[in-house]
């Protein structure tokens, strides 16, 4: 009995002593929890502060865009208008001197050179909207990888959190079955 006594109290401390162990571990791997919450925590600060830059960059660029068009109506409009005056001074001027005709001829030149800086100004305005567009583009792919990163973060985390559950669940249930070991023996009348 007194062999008996000593083996199972030499088995209990065994047992109290891996619980310890286990509840250290169980601490440690919280504690990693904890830091690996803090850093979700940071990306997903850093992703909404993305998105709010590329709201506001979207948005800068539609206004950008609606400025860049109404000045782009508004020449339009000029040169229509410059179109419509020469148009008017080549009738009146057509039944006069040939000086007035020489005077018609600059106009009509005038009027070419006008066309020539339209079209630049249009040409100038469609690389200024291809070269936001692609930055645009750009910003978007960068966006899209940020959050596919952020995504398989996710679920390294969650694998993780998952493993640190399954090992705290063991540790519990190998608890309770020393808890009910010791709780056998004591009831034993030889154990007292």
């Amino acid at each position: 009995g007194a062999f008996l006594y000593s083996h199972l109290q030499q088995k209990v401390r065994s047992a109290e002593a891996l619980a310890q162990k286990y509840k250290q571990q169980q601490e440690a791997l919280s504690a990693q929890l904890q830091v690996v919450y803090e850093h979700r925590s940071r990306l997903e600060r850093s992703l909404q502060k993305e998105r709010g830059e590329h709201k506001k960059t979207k948005e800068d660029f539609l206004v950008y865009k609606l400025e860049a068009q109404e000045a782009l109506n508004k020449e339009k409009q000029d040169s229509m208008n410059r179109y419509g005056a020469l148009s008017s001074q080549h009738k009146i001027l057509k039944n006069q001197h040939d000086d007035v005709k020489k005077q018609l001829l600059d106009l009509q030149l005038q009027h070419n050179s006008l066309k020539l800086e339209h079209r630049k100004s249009l040409e100038s305005h469609s690389q200024k909207y291809a070269q936001l567009q692609q930055e645009k583009d750009s910003e978007v792919t960068s966006l899209q990888d940020t959050v596919y990163k952020l995504r398989e973060e996710s679920k390294l985390l969650r694998k993780a959190h998952q493993e640190v559950h399954s090992q705290l669940l063991n540790a519990q249930a190998q608890m309770e079955e020393f808890r009910q070991l010791k709780e056998a023996l004591q009831k034993m009348p030889g154990f007292r």
